[in-house]
């Protein structure tokens, strides 16, 4: 069974073919340690962390290497140290925790490697020495930049040209610039901005080279994948390319790049003037963790995806049905079909379609079925605890709602619904639905469980 990957640089699904089958290699992008990580920002952390399982299961765990970074110096952590008063270290260390927390109830595995980028800082100042020398970058102003127009295949990744990169995307218009569109490689830093020595005076790395210099260091000049979302195409992962390929004068930088695609929730761009805006911490403060995975797994990762609660809720039951399908039973090998369909590009909805079937025959007694469900899924991330330990579940602050209060929330709700208050009825169950209680409407009236 071959695995495909969609190649953005290619535009086409292409064969994996690891330069190393013992030594297979990956790069994620991963966060800029100023703030709580929002929904969208896991969504690449549960797409590749999906891909490394696969990797692991097809090559074997000791022969895959994936490489996740921290950016950790940074304008924006600079200004909200700032804003704060608080040291800049203390702010990185802090939100590193913060990230690590969330991503690890989300069911996503530790990486081989994490580096910072401030433990990084000498590979940085070689790559731009190289840079120099080879004619490819020049210094102004106690800078130092990138020279665009000496590298001809720019713009390839993100299948834009020079102008209009120059016309529509985030570039940096500064009179020290010989093109507009140059990139920054090195900045000064005042005495309040944390700063290195180098060649060029004290400063700071621009962003792209950070990335540039870590996946060398633990991967190599040249490795297999790099990931990250739809949103670093252009300008991140477009400079990493042509400073990592300028430097290295290597013919690709990765053999394939891979990037997932946009989040909206309620149909809308997420944005804290919307009321929108979800960090992680606030979505596992309402739900398990393997519910907010499953629901960002259910669309194709390349794919724009629409979080909303009815498709959350709709998340939750599933899983329900899973635990209580696989309830006692030892995991044995994945499903055939369903590897095949992760290996069609992480082909996740035809994968989830195969353990819907499987659910249903494990529920009419085939015990195979259900051992297959179980290693399925938790290929995936899913499935990982036992069933009581995931019914024991509870929402932040659902302790404080006895069987007293429960039910009168759902006489509150019968009173609304009698009085045609469906908006409030809604409310009311959404709510509940949220302290994990299941509601059984039926002409008898409303009855109720403790579903975690």
């Amino acid at each position: 069974m071959s695995l495909r990957l969609y190649n953005t640089l290619r535009r086409k699904k292409e064969d994996f073919v690891p330069l190393d089958p013992k030594n297979v290699r990956m790069y994620v992008c991963g966060p800029t340690v100023y703030d709580h990580a929002h929904i969208g920002n896991a969504r690449p952390v549960i797409v590749f962390d999906v891909l490394y399982r696969l990797l692991r299961h097809i090559y074997g765990g000791p022969h895959v290497k994936y490489v996740r970074n921290i950016t950790d110096v940074d304008d924006k952590i600079i200004e909200r140290a700032a804003a704060q008063n608080i040291a800049i270290d203390e702010l990185t260390k802090t939100t590193a925790d913060q990230y690590h927390t969330d991503v690890a109830a989300l069911g996503c595995l530790v990486p081989d490697v994490e580096p910072r980028a401030t433990d990084h800082i000498a590979e940085m100042i070689a790559i731009i020495e190289k840079l120099i020398a080879g004619g490819h970058a020049y210094e102004a102003e106690g800078h130092v930049l990138f020279d665009v127009p000496t590298w001809k295949p720019y713009g390839e990744l993100s299948n834009r040209s020079v102008d209009e990169m120059i016309a529509g995307a985030r570039v940096e218009v500064a009179p020290y610039k010989k093109n507009p569109v140059d990139f920054v490689l090195w900045k000064p830093s005042t005495d309040e901005q944390p700063g290195w020595d180098s060649p060029w005076g004290r400063g700071r790395p621009g962003w792209h080279i950070e990335c540039s210099a870590m996946a060398e260091k633990h991967l190599g000049e040249v490795f297999d994948i790099h990931g990250g979302g739809v949103d670093l195409t252009f300008p991140h992962h477009e400079n990493e390319i042509a400073q990592s390929r300028c430097a290295h004068d290597a013919p690709v930088m990765a053999n394939i790049w891979m990037h997932n695609g946009f989040l909206q929730v309620e149909g809308k761009k997420m944005s804290k003037s919307a009321g929108n805006f979800f960090t992680i911490r606030d979505l596992l403060e309402k739900w398990p963790g393997e519910v907010l995975r499953y629901n960002m797994l259910r669309t194709a990762y390349r794919q724009p995806i629409d979080w909303t609660d009815n498709a959350t809720r709709e998340a939750s039951r599933t899983i329900d049905n899973w635990y209580a399908a696989t309830a006692g039973v030892e995991g044995g090998e994945p499903d055939a079909e369903f590897v095949s369909a992760l290996s069609d590009d992480l082909n996740t909805p035809k994968a989830i379609a195969v353990l819907h079937a499987l659910r249903y025959a494990a529920s009419e007694g085939d015990e195979d079925a259900a051992r297959r469900l179980k290693a399925s899924a938790q290929l995936i991330g899913l499935l990982q605890q036992t069933e009581s330990d995931w019914k024991a579940w509870r929402p932040s602050g659902a302790a404080a709602f006895d069987d007293e209060a429960i039910q009168a929330m759902v006489d509150a709700r019968i009173a609304a619904r009698n009085g045609k208050d469906f908006a409030e009825a809604d409310r009311l169950r959404d709510e509940l639905v949220a302290l994990g209680v299941v509601l059984m409407d039926n002409p008898g009236g409303t009855e109720w469980e403790k579903k975690r």
